[in-house]
């Protein structure tokens, strides 16, 4: 249903199940999934193409063009997945073509009050963003990261699967997949055990993470080196595959 006081521009496709609240506004190169809910004053402008049963609380403003000053109006696009939720006052911003583009957002992630996501930002599924956490413009969020709140990601950041980071974390470089970081500037603390447990990681596979951990960490070796010697443990625990290949991906370096 849409509300008579919504403003819906000629163009915009929006599934007749979905649902768009007073006083928001849907610009006419957007695509509503079915069952999605704009709650009131929510403002979402294209090419944005949203999913099925997003829900998209008051005063967000999702798919408005970045402020990057290489943008210069191109037709850039957001895309957001399924299930998704996006509370109050969130900003999205779409990609720039010096990048592919586009900022996209998976599928079951929560992402709480007053959280910004850049311009060609990449997050990925069932990721928890808290409150006041903002992403600059290129990061990258693997699944199941947790960004707690006041966390500050610096351009071209990746975030590894199942990470963590504490409150008011400033990551500046790589966060390699389950690792905990906290601090201004971020550091690592250990392995994101709790967080592991509570999807169902089996208690053996968690401690032979954290000798994975010890082993980039702890021991005084090179990455090199060290990433060698996780490539051995992954014949027995493939859930140190993902660990490997964000150590291997890392650009910018790793947070130490």
């Amino acid at each position: 249903m849409i509300h008579p006081a919504a403003i819906v521009e000629p163009g915009a496709k929006v599934d007749p199940t979905a649902s768009i609240g007073p006083w928001s506004y849907v610009g006419a190169e957007v695509v509503i999934g079915p069952e999605t809910i704009i709650e009131p004053h929510v403002v979402i402008r294209g090419p944005t193409y949203i999913g099925a049963r997003n829900h998209i609380y008051q005063f967000s403003s999702v798919g408005e063009a970045t402020p990057d000053l290489k943008y210069h109006d191109e037709p850039t696009e957001l895309h957001i997945g399924d299930d998704n939720i996006i509370r109050e006052n969130v900003t999205i911003h779409r990609g720039t073509i010096q990048d592919k583009g586009l900022t996209s957002i998976g599928n079951s992630n929560l992402i709480m009050a007053y959280v910004h996501i850049g311009h060609d930002s990449v997050v990925g599924d069932n990721t928890i963003l808290v409150n006041n956490s903002a992403l600059a413009g290129h990061v990258i969020v693997g699944d199941w990261a947790i960004l707690s709140g006041y966390t500050l990601v610096h351009q071209f950041c990746k975030i590894g699967a199942h990470s963590f980071s504490g409150m008011g974390t400033a990551i500046g470089k790589d966060v390699p997949a389950y690792v905990t970081v906290a601090g201004s500037p971020a550091e690592a603390k250990t392995i994101n055990a709790e967080g592991l447990r509570r999807r169902g990681f089996e208690s053996h596979t968690i401690a032979e993470l954290r000798r994975a951990y010890k082993i980039v960490y702890r021991q005084g070796l090179t990455l090199h080196v060290a990433i060698e010697r996780l490539e051995k443990m992954v014949l027995e625990t493939p859930e140190i595959g993902p660990l490997v290949e964000s150590l291997r991906s890392s650009e910018r370096g790793i947070v130490r």
